[in-house]
């Protein structure tokens, strides 16, 4: 019984670590991402601020973002890492390589969302002589809440495996217990727990957003 609950308060520990680093990197990614992705949609050929040149660059470097696996990612932001957060490797040092990663991501995911705002609706607005920030943030905004918070769900899921992988690095979390005690010691009892915690907290989380998305979906209603 102590070796249970010594296990359970090891998992739960790096639960609590995991969910540490996959809150605050999913903040700060957005803090990042979301006005990339306005940005991005807005300056689009047909859109209200068209600037082709911006937007063809900011397409680019979205794509790069996306195209370095995390692992690497992480090892070649040590120095910057180290740089912001006085050290390379803990829980907080992860989230640093993060949002680095998610950020072009959500920039990707709100350019979706925003995308799928009625055009109509956008021109009724500029007809009235709405400005380019109040279409922004009385139109685009407002009417992708629905879809924006379904690609939240998405960001933050694929932020928790991201934090696995860092954790198997010396970030912490359940990925650092899923390496050391399920894979270097063999214990196949601390993989499996590790794994329902895992499966479960998506589960929670999916459900979450999910639901918060049809209360909010006026066409839904």
């Amino acid at each position: 019984m102590d070796i249970f609950w010594e296990n359970t308060l090891m998992i739960l520990e790096g639960l609590g670590a995991s969910l540490y680093m996959t809150l605050f990197a999913t903040l700060f990614a957005y803090v990042l991402g979301l006005p990339l992705g306005v940005l991005t949609i807005i300056t689009g050929r047909d859109s209200i601020l068209p600037a082709p040149r911006l937007h063809s660059v900011l397409g680019w470097v979205i794509n790069i973002g996306r195209s370095i696996p995390f692992i690497i990612l992480m090892v070649a932001l040590i120095p910057f890492t180290r740089f912001v957060v006085g050290r390379a490797t803990g829980s907080t040092a992860a989230i640093v390589p993060l949002v680095v990663a998610a950020a072009p991501f959500v920039a990707r995911m709100v350019e979706t969302s925003l995308e799928e705002v009625d055009p109509g609706v956008v021109e009724a607005a500029r007809t009235m002589g709405a400005t380019t920030w109040q279409i922004i943030y009385k139109v685009f905004l407002p009417e992708s809440v629905p879809s924006l918070i379904r690609g939240a769900s998405i960001t933050t899921i694929t932020l928790i495996g991201y934090s696995a992988i860092a954790g198997a690095i010396g970030a912490g979390g359940l990925g650092d217990i899923a390496i050391r005690f399920g894979y270097y010691r063999y214990q196949d009892d601390i993989m499996i727990y590790t794994i329902v915690v895992l499966v479960v907290l998506v589960q929670i989380i999916q459900s979450v957003f999910n639901f918060t998305a049809k209360k909010i979906d006026k066409r839904s209603v």
